[in-house]
């Protein structure tokens, strides 16, 4: 498994977004066009992300970044900006839940345990910025946003 760096200077408000892949630059650019738009009704609201654009991650599975940012208390999802993120014309991200299934009891935590909720969904980059603000300040959880995104024809989260 491949040991990635620790992810410094993030804002407990800024979304972390993660590129893993480096196989097209103009795909890229549109990716980070659209994070930095205003988000929320009317654009009320400023993007208020942190991006980690390192050579280093390239290639990194879901698993390795996971492994990297866990050490991080106030984050609750990580976006991947991975191949399938490259090569969509809506470039969506896949969203990775950083809960950490061995931090369940077995005592108490039985129902997640027997059906784990899901761990991962596609958003356009527009969706990430209401996915990081409502995990953040437990107003949704991570599994009503994937069911949001499975609902779509393409599995990808749309937006609020």
């Amino acid at each position: 498994m491949k040991v990635l760096p620790e992810i410094v200077g993030r804002d407990e408000f800024d979304a972390l977004v993660v590129r893993t892949d480096y196989s097209d630059e103009a795909a890229w650019r549109a990716v980070t066009t659209e994070l930095a738009q205003p988000w929320g009704d009317d654009g009320e609201y400023e993007s208020s992300v942190h991006i980690v654009d390192d050579p280093v991650w390239s290639g990194a599975t879901p698993d390795e970044v996971l492994d990297a940012v866990r050490k991080d208390e106030n984050l609750s999802v990580v976006f991947l900006a991975d191949p399938v993120t490259m090569g969509s014309a809506h470039r969506a991200l896949l969203a990775l839940d950083v809960f950490d299934e061995e931090d369940l009891d077995p005592v108490y935590d039985q129902d997640l345990i027997d059906a784990p909720p899901p761990r991962e969904f596609r958003t356009v980059p527009v969706g990430v910025h209401d996915i990081h603000a409502n995990l953040a300040i437990a107003n949704m959880d991570f599994a009503e946003f994937a069911e949001s995104a499975s609902a779509d024809p393409e599995c990808v989260y749309r937006s609020l």
